[in-house]
């Protein structure tokens, strides 16, 4: 792992974003403290697929309508 402050990273960067890719963490540090990680992305494993929760979830007819209480709270017709 290595340890760079802000000005170093700037004047490094492609240096540091190969170390990445060769599995290092990279630490940047400001003012003496670590503040950011820089680490290799991975692509998530499964790719997402639309309408995989269709018929799992149900929303209530009455979802949108506000209590009677709430209504008023807010100003408006506690109907």
């Amino acid at each position: 792992m290595q340890i760079t402050n802000i000005s170093e990273a700037k004047a490094q960067l492609s240096s540091l974003i190969e170390k990445v890719l060769a599995g290092e963490e990279v630490i940047i540090g400001k003012a003496g403290k670590p503040v950011a990680k820089l680490v290799r992305y991975n692509k998530p494993q499964a790719a997402r697929k639309p309408g995989a929760l269709k018929g799992k979830i149900i929303i209530a007819d009455d979802f949108d309508k506000l209590p009677p209480d709430i209504a008023e709270a807010f100003g408006l017709d506690p109907k």
